[in-house]
C-alpha cells in the first residue's frame, strides 16, 4: 500500500513535517522511548523542528534537553489514549489533564557521594544473583536476564531494585542497603548502555568533577555533567515540596487538548464506524467535540514564578482577557525588577512584559501571573482567571500530527475521517480537610486514584459534591453532573442519557484526587497532571479493573462500624494499593514506592474521625440531592437503573434491596439494557421522531413548490433533488434496519414523547 502523503490527502502546508516512504531504510526499537543523538539515524538526517512520520504512524523528532547539552530522538507512538474527564466538579482538574508535565519538572545535577564506594556498589548490584529473590517461584528466572542485558528493559531494572512484599526478606534487606543515588546510577548506566553499549567500559566513561583539587560530587559522562530531573508530587505540612526523581529515559507525553469545560458527546455503536483500530469491540463508543474557542483557565501554579510556563507565555500576549489580577504600574514594574533574584525566576515572556511595563510612558497598566488582585483584607485573590485560546487555533500542528499518525496507523483513506473515540474516563474530585471556623466539613477521604463501578460512580455524579476550591465560595453539591446552574431541561433527562451512555460504552471510571488526600497531605493539581502520564503508558489489560483487583492492585472499601455507627465506605469503591504503585509507577519514577506513603494510600490513618465524617458528609449530601427528585416528582421520569440509584441514595434501599443485591447490580450491565422494554421504547421513540422530522421536511418542500411565487426558482434551488433526498431518508428511517442500527445508542428520552 502506497503511503505517500499525496495519496493520503495530506496537504504540504506544514513544511516542517517529513513523511518517510515505505522503502526507506528506517527501523526502530518499539520498546525504547529515546536515544542520545549523534547526528544521523541511518540515512535520514534529522534537523531541529523537523517531524518525521513513518508509514506506521510513529512521529519522530529531535528534542533538546532543557538544561543539558543533550539531544534526543523523541518517538511518539502513532495512537495514544483519549482521556475524557467527564462530570468533574469545580477544582477537580479538568484543564490540568491536558497540561504538559514539562512545566512541573525540576532539573539538577546528578549527585555522587563517594566515587569508589558508589562504583563498587554498582559492581555488586550488577553481579548479584537474582535467581531466588521471590518468596514464591516465578515462571521466568531473573538470573537469565542480566541487568545490562538486552533481554531486560530499564523498567524491569527499576522493578527489580524496588523493595516489594513478594521478594524474600533477605533480598529486600539487600535492596534497602543500596543508597538512592547508587540506584539512580545503575538506572543511568542501563539507559546509556541500551543506546551505546558501554557494558564493558562504563567505569572509564563516568567521572566525577574536581573542586579545589578534591574529588567532588557531580557525576559526569564523557566529560559533560549529567542532569537529572525531578517531579513535584504534593506538599509537606510546612509547604515544602515533595520531589521525586524521574527515570533517566523519561520524556513527557505529547498531548493534544481535545476539550476543557464544555463538550458535546454522542454515543455510537462501534459497528457503525469505520477504521476504529484493530481492537474494535462490539460495543458503543463515545465521541466528543469541544464547544469552546476560549478556555476559562485558573492558573493556580502561576503564583510560583517560572513554574507554569504555559500560563506565563499566555499571559504575556496581547489582547488577553484576565480577571482578579492586580493592575501594575511602571513603578510596580521597576520594584519587581529590582528584586533581581525573584525577577530572574520568571520565564522570558513575562520578563519582557514586566520590562515593557516598567518603561511605559503612556500610563498603561500591565499584569503579572504572580500578582493576583489585592483583597480588602490585604490578602491576594486565590481565583485569578484568564481566557486561553484553544490550542487548536494557537498551535494546530499538534492536532495535525496526531491525525496524520492515526491515519497512517489505521490505514484510513484520504476521503474518510479520522475518528478519536474516548478510550478512558478519568473524572476528578476536589477534596478538602475540615475547616471548623468556616463550617466546612472534611471531604478528603479518597486516595490518589479510585475505581468505582457504575452504581457508586453515578451516585457521585448525581450529587456532584465538591470540596473547598479557589473557584467556589464554599463546599457542597453542584447539582447533577455539575450542570445544575446551567441546565434548562429536567435534570433527569441528562442523568438518564449520561447513565445509559456509560452502561452502553462500558467505560471504567477511575477518579483522581485534587486538593488534598487525607487531612494532612496537600497535592493541589499535581496528581491531575501526573495521572495522564501514567495512563498513556499502561496497556488495555493493565487498566482493566478486574485484572487490577485480581492481582491486588485495587482494594475494595467495605462498610464498617465506628463508635456504634455504620459507615458506608463502600460508596468510595476501590482504591489503589502498594502493589499498583510497584507494578506501574516505575514507568515514571526511579523510586516508585516513595511517591505515596501508607497514610496517602489509606487516608484514615491520618485522622479516623475526619475520615468517618468525610464519608458521612458524602452520604448525607447524596441523600439530600436524591430527595429533591421525589419532591419535584421527576423521579417518575427516570430510567430504571437511575431510579434504583436515587432510591438508594435517598432511603438506603430499593424495594428492600441494597445496592449490593445481584438483581440490582445486573441492571447496570449492557446486556440488561439491550434486552429491556424501556430501552426498546427509547429506540422506537427515536425512530418515530426521525420519521416525523423527515415528513415535516417533505411537507415543507412540497408546500414551497406549490406556491406560485416560488415556481420560477424551484429548478435553480434543485428542489426536486432535495425532495427526492428527503423521501429516500424517510424510507430509510421507517425501515427495520434503521431501528436495528439504533441499538447501542441512547435513543430518545421518554419525557419527549408527545
Amino acid at each position: 500500500m502506497n503511503l505517500q502523503p499525496e495519496n493520503y490527502g495530506i496537504d504540504k502546508v506544514h513544511q516542517n513535517i517529513i513523511y518517510v516512504p515505505e522503502n526507506s531504510e528506517f527501523s526502530l526499537k518499539e520498546s525504547s522511548v529515546a536515544w542520545d543523538f549523534n547526528g544521523e539515524l541511518q540515512k535520514i538526517k534529522l534537523l531541529k523542528n523537523n517531524f518525521y512520520i513513518l508509514p506506521g504512524g510513529q512521529k519522530i523528532h529531535m528534542e533538546k534537553h532543557p538544561f543539558a547539552p543533550t539531544w534526543y530522538l523523541a518517538i511518539t507512538y502513532s495512537e495514544g489514549s483519549f482521556l475524557h474527564k467527564l462530570s468533574t466538579v469545580s477544582g477537580g482538574g479538568k484543564s490540568e489533564i491536558s497540561k504538559s508535565l514539562l512545566n512541573a519538572i525540576i532539573y539538577g545535577t546528578f549527585f555522587i557521594d563517594n566515587k569508589e564506594k558508589d562504583f563498587a556498589k554498582v559492581d555488586e548490584i550488577l553481579a548479584y544473583d537474582y535467581s531466588n529473590i521471590y518468596k514464591e517461584p516465578q515462571k521466568e528466572k531473573d538470573s537469565s536476564r542480566l541487568i545490562l542485558g538486552v533481554k531486560r528493559t530499564l523498567g524491569s531494572v527499576i522493578t527489580l531494585l524496588t523493595p516489594f512484599e513478594g521478594y524474600t526478606n533477605e533480598y529486600n534487606g539487600f535492596l534497602k542497603s543500596i543508597p538512592d543515588h547508587v540506584k539512580a546510577l545503575v538506572f543511568l548506566i542501563k539507559k546509556i548502555n541500551d543506546a551505546q553499549g558501554i557494558e564493558n567500559n562504563w567505569r572509564e566513561l563516568f567521572t566525577v568533577d574536581r573542586v579545589n583539587g578534591r574529588i567532588g560530587h557531580c557525576l559526569m559522562f564523557d566529560n559533560r555533567k549529567i542532569v537529572t530531573s525531578y517531579l513535584r508530587v504534593g506538599y509537606g505540612t510546612d509547604e515544602s515540596w515533595f520531589v521525586h526523581s524521574l527515570r533517566p529515559d523519561f520524556l513527557a507525553a505529547a498531548k493534544v487538548q481535545m476539550e476543557d469545560d464544555i463538550s458535546a458527546t454522542v454515543t455510537v455503536p462501534s459497528s457503525q464506524l469505520e477504521f476504529l483500530g484493530s481492537d474494535k469491540e462490539d460495543r458503543s463508543v463515545k465521541l466528543v467535540e469541544n464547544c469552546e474557542y476560549l478556555f476559562f483557565q485558573r492558573p493556580d501554579e502561576a503564583i510560583t514564578r517560572g513554574y507554569d510556563k504555559q500560563a506565563e507565555e499566555d499571559l504575556s500576549k496581547k489582547n488577553n482577557f484576565t480577571t482578579n489580577y492586580e493592575a501594575l504600574t511602571p513603578d510596580d514594574g521597576k520594584e519587581i525588577i529590582e528584586d533581581a533574584i525573584q525577577f530572574d525566576k520568571y520565564t522570558y515572556p513575562i520578563k519582557s512584559l514586566i520590562k515593557k511595563g516598567a518603561t511605559d510612558e503612556n500610563n498603561l497598566f500591565f499584569i503579572s501571573p504572580s500578582h493576583p488582585r489585592v483583597l480588602n483584607d490585604n490578602t491576594r485573590s486565590k481565583n485569578p482567571r484568564y481566557l486561553q485560546t484553544s490550542p487548536d487555533f494557537s498551535n494546530p500542528i499538534d492536532g495535525y500530527l496526531a491525525k496524520v499518525g492515526v491515519r497512517f496507523f489505521r490505514k484510513i483513506p484520504a476521503d474518510k475521517p479520522v475518528i478519536f473515540p474516548v478510550t478512558d474516563i478519568l473524572p476528578g474530585r476536589r477534596n478538602n480537610p475540615s475547616d471548623k471556623k468556616a463550617g466546612i466539613r472534611p471531604l478528603s477521604v479518597y486516595n490518589p486514584i479510585h475505581y468505582q463501578e457504575i452504581p457508586e460512580l453515578f451516585m457521585d455524579f448525581i450529587c456532584s459534591l465538591t470540596g473547598k476550591s479557589p473557584s467556589t465560595t464554599g463546599a457542597g453539591s453542584e447539582g447533577a453532573l455539575t450542570k445544575g446552574p446551567f441546565n434548562m431541561l429536567v435534570t433527569t433527562t441528562d442523568l438518564n442519557n449520561a447513565l445509559l451512555s456509560n452502561i452502553l460504552t462500558e467505560y471504567k471510571g477511575f477518579s483522581t484526587a485534587a486538593g488534598y488526600v487525607g487531612s494532612n497531605n496537600r497535592f493541589d493539581h499535581d496528581i491531575s497532571i501526573l495521572i495522564p502520564e501514567l495512563w498513556c503508558r499502561m496497556g488495555k489489560k493493565e487498566k482493566n479493573p478486574n485484572c487490577l483487583i485480581q492481582e491486588g492492585a485495587l482494594e475494595k472499601l467495605n462498610d464498617f462500624e465506628y463508635k456504634g455507627e455504620k459507615i458506608l465506605s463502600s460508596r468510595l469503591g476501590y482504591r489503589i494499593t502498594r502493589r499498583f504503585i510497584f507494578r506501574h509507577f516505575g514507568r515514571i519514577f526511579e523510586e516508585p514506592m516513595g511517591v505515596f506513603t501508607d497514610e496517602m494510600l489509606k487516608p484514615e490513618l491520618q485522622n479516623m474521625d475526619d475520615f468517618v465524617d468525610g464519608i458521612n458528609n458524602i452520604v448525607e449530601a447524596q441523600r439530600k440531592s436524591a430527595l429533591m427528585y421525589f419532591e419535584d416528582g421527576s423521579i417518575e421520569s427516570t430510567i430504571p437503573p437511575l431510579k434504583v440509584l436515587i432510591h438508594i441514595m435517598a432511603h438506603g434501599h430499593y424495594e428492600n434491596k441494597g445496592i449490593d443485591h445481584p438483581e440490582l447490580r445486573k441492571m447496570f450491565t449492557r446486556d440488561y439494557v439491550l434486552s429491556s422494554e424501556w430501552y426498546k421504547k427509547r429506540l422506537n421513540l427515536k425512530q418515530d421522531r426521525e420519521i416525523s422530522n423527515w415528513q415535516d421536511k417533505i411537507s415543507y418542500l412540497q408546500r414551497f413548490k406549490e406556491q406560485e411565487v416560488n415556481k420560477s426558482i424551484c429548478e435553480e434551488l434543485k428542489l426536486d433533488d432535495k425532495l427526492q433526498f428527503a423521501q429516500n431518508k424517510l424510507e430509510k428511517v421507517k425501515s427495520k434496519d434503521y431501528l436495528q442500527s439504533l441499538t447501542g445508542t441512547i435513543g430518545l428520552d421518554l419525557i419527549f414523547k408527545s
